[in-house]
């Protein structure tokens, strides 16, 4: 089932690459007590998430924070390697953190996977955006396929 405004955040462990390592992360830790903007890629080096959406993200990151956002929050069924790359590339350190869902446990959980395997991808995450105040859903907005309108950086500013 579809997380949906009102649900809790679910908690699921994730690895991510630091410079200090592997280290692990726990969703629920990642959101408590704070306001979180979520958006999810359905893949990191794709069209669409390197040209638009990751680069918006980047780019309002301030404006975002201005608004009471304290955490924003990149989402993709990639590995950490991956991710850190792909960060690295977008010059995301310290305005976008980029959370590796490899296996899809924390895509799945909220209910928000895909299909990509006619296009060699396998189970991916739905193009999305939500926001989430001390873990709890404020704001889901998911985007039809191949359509990148509602999950923006301009659009999440003008919903906050």
């Amino acid at each position: 089932m579809t997380i949906t405004v009102g649900d809790p955040i679910p908690n699921v462990a994730l690895k991510h690459l630091t410079d200090n390592g592997m280290q692990e992360v726990a969703t629920g830790d990642l959101f408590a007590g704070k306001t979180v903007v979520l958006f999810s890629v359905p893949g990191a080096f794709t069209p669409t998430c390197s040209a638009k959406h990751l680069p918006g993200f980047v780019q309002k990151a301030e404006a975002l924070k201005a608004k009471g956002v304290d955490e924003i929050v990149c989402l993709a069924v990639n590995d950490p390697f991956v991710m850190r790359a792909w960060g690295d590339k977008h010059e995301a350190a310290g305005k976008v953190f980029l959370l590796p869902d490899g296996n899809a446990a924390f895509t799945g959980a909220l209910g928000l996977t895909m299909d990509g395997s006619a296009y060699g991808l396998g189970t991916r995450g739905q193009r999305f955006a939500l926001v989430a105040k001390n873990g709890t859903v404020t704001h889901l907005a998911v985007e039809k396929p191949g359509q990148f309108e509602v999950s923006s950086a301009e659009a999440i500013l003008d919903v906050l």
